[in-house]
């Protein structure tokens, strides 16, 4: 159990008559890189506050490093790296000023803190702009200086709320080769994402919530072969609408879904699938046969809708 550092059970957080988290059981073992998926409203957010010890639990049991966050937070939070979704660094002052401030925030010597500002500007690559104010710093800068700030007393646990949202793919790169680099050398990573790629590059395992609860629970790849399957074809018919055209394809593979622009069918064999399109004499406009991914299961399993 010493490997555990996140232990929740039966934990619920209500506002009022509504409940943002409906008794989920949730373990996170050291090293461990965990995500949180799911759609807006899903309880995401009020869960990882609770992880921050920063809301307490409206009911079941919640420790961090064994300890209870609502009498012991304090204790839990010196031993936290949170990065919030929104950078809030301060950018009138430089960028290793960022680091020194916070630092201080955790009671650190001054000595220790600029060591670990230079070992921190080394890992985030803003050596070159230590001395450059914060507010002219591009969108992945600022986000690298955020995650590099949440580690200034060399948490345990970094907590890492939509990490990239906002980056352009390079940046997004960069930041998972940062966050990878962090995983080998032991910090435990808990991430909640809306991008399915990130979750597969960067989680070992991850629970899939909607409506407060959890629907799934397992490493990427599991996910998928349980609530998916090996190949998923997309089919462009000559229809005004695939909505109402999925009966055309009725009984090939093991499950169709109908957009209206496209036909999903999924499938073990696409190529052998296709061939079975063709049979019934139909003539797609365009076919694709790919892998299915953590985004099929993701709204196989949460839905399509639109959640505000």
């Amino acid at each position: 159990m010493n490997d555990v550092l996140l232990s929740a059970s039966g934990l619920t957080k209500t506002f009022g008559d509504f409940t943002a988290v409906d008794g989920i059981d949730v373990q996170v073992t050291r090293g461990e890189s965990f995500g949180f998926l799911g759609p807006n409203g899903a309880g995401k957010s009020s869960t990882m506050k609770m992880v921050a010890a920063t809301s307490p639990p409206t009911g079941g049991d919640l420790r961090i490093f064994g300890l209870d966050p609502v009498t012991d937070g304090a204790a839990v939070r010196a031993r936290l790296g949170n990065c919030p979704q929104q950078d809030n660094l301060d950018e009138e002052i430089t960028v290793e000023e960022n680091l020194h401030v916070y630092g201080r925030y955790f009671g650190l010597p001054r000595k220790v803190i600029r060591e670990r500002t230079d070992e921190l500007l080394d890992f985030a690559q803003l050596t070159e702009r230590r001395k450059d104010k914060v507010e002219p710093l591009s969108g992945g800068m600022k986000r690298r200086l955020t995650i590099a700030r949440s580690l200034i007393n060399n948490p345990e646990i970094l907590l890492l709320d939509e990490p990239t949202t906002g980056l352009d793919p390079q940046a997004r790169h960069v930041l998972w080769d940062r966050l990878f680099r962090l995983k080998r050398q032991g910090v435990t990573l808990i991430i909640t994402t809306h991008y399915m790629d990130e979750a597969e590059q960067l989680c070992d395992r991850l629970v899939v919530m909607d409506h407060g609860r959890i629907v799934a629970e397992g490493s990427p790849r599991s996910l998928i072969q349980t609530h998916s399957t090996r190949e998923v074809l997309e089919l462009r018919l000559p229809v005004d609408d695939h909505l109402h055209a999925a009966d055309l394809v009725e009984g090939i593979g093991e499950r169709v879904e109908a957009l209206p622009d496209r036909l999903l069918v999924y499938t073990d064999h696409g190529d052998g699938t296709l061939e079975a399109v063709h049979a019934r004499g139909l003539q797609p406009v365009s076919s694709i046969v790919r892998r299915s991914s953590l985004e099929d299961v993701f709204l196989h399993l949460t839905g399509r809708t639109l959640v505000d």
